[in-house]
């Protein structure tokens, strides 16, 4: 049974664009600002290749921190990306959502966490199992 959470679609907006810096901010020691701003930039440019394709959902959870997504963050899911090994997804297990990575182990197929706390899910042949999409962006509020 499919999940009762409908995906919300895009709809196609005024594009936004904002000042983009160059210059790139020091995560470690300060560095002298230099000014430099060059373009604009739209997120949507930025996130969303395929908009037809495209929703977001936010993360409940703690099984995917080491992945850097937090309960709360908002994930940008494209439907249209190859859900390939590696891939973190959203997929539909026996009737509920997860976003775990998409792995293959000894022939097997398991939705991995990113967390030592929690179990990799097999996915085994009788399992009710989909793919909804493959995360291509977190938004996380600082």
């Amino acid at each position: 049974m499919r999940p009762q959470l409908p995906p919300i679609p895009l709809e196609a907006r005024t594009p936004l664009p904002l000042p983009f810096y160059l210059t790139p901010v020091s995560a470690g020691f300060p560095s002298p600002a230099e000014d430099y701003l060059d373009q604009a930039l739209d997120l949507n440019d930025l996130c969303i290749t395929h908009p037809a394709a495209t929703f977001y959902v936010r993360a409940s959870g703690e099984s995917m921190r080491d992945a850097g997504i937090q309960s709360g963050d908002i994930l940008v899911v494209d439907r249209a990306e190859e859900a390939r090994p590696g891939r973190i997804v959203i997929a539909a297990v026996d009737g509920e959502l997860t976003v775990k990575r998409l792995k293959h182990m000894d022939g097997r197929l398991f939705l991995a966490p990113e967390n030592d706390a929690y179990k990799p899910i097999e996915i085994r042949p009788e399992s009710s199992f989909e793919i909804w999409g493959v995360v291509t962006f977190v938004i996380h509020r600082t």
